[in-house]
């Protein structure tokens, strides 16, 4: 349902298992994610498996232990999925993928969807803002500019 909400909003939902020690390690890294690149066109949503089997099948998810599918990420662009990870090959197993923030910031091109979805729905007037990582890159606290330094 809130996919089809707002088409323009772009999701990024991880489907978990609680039974799971994968979903339980991923957890707190998707936390943390959510908090630094959450913006009004940039949604993170979370998919308990056990609780919600009709919107894992409707997805292809597996909730079996054996098939290595939790957690999955899904990107969500438009309503539609766009990308996957662990990816699903063609005998339906899952490519062995390592859930950390750095390959979730690469493989789903965090900051240039957070650019993206911020620039989407901001006024005109305002200036370009920098992606989250950018201020820890620069040695700046959260909220700090270059101007306090």
């Amino acid at each position: 349902e809130e996919l089809d909400r707002d088409k323009r909003v772009t999701w990024i939902v991880e489907f978990f298992a609680n039974w799971s020690s994968e979903c339980q390690s991923f957890a707190p890294i998707f936390a943390d994610l959510s908090l630094k690149y959450n913006c009004p066109g940039l949604h993170f949503g979370k998919v308990d498996v056990g609780r919600y089997t009709d919107v894992s099948s409707r997805y292809k998810v597996s909730t079996s232990p054996l098939t290595k599918q939790l957690p999955t990420l899904i990107l969500f662009q438009g309503g539609t999925e766009t990308m996957r990870r662990p990816q699903i090959d063609k005998k339906g197993r899952a490519v062995s993928w390592t859930f950390s923030e750095e390959n979730v910031i690469r493989e789903f091109n965090l900051n240039e969807l957070y650019q993206k979805a911020k620039k989407q729905w901001k006024p005109r007037e305002e200036g370009p803002e920098e992606p989250p990582g950018a201020q820890a890159a620069a040695g700046l606290a959260p909220g700090e500019t270059k101007k306090d330094k």
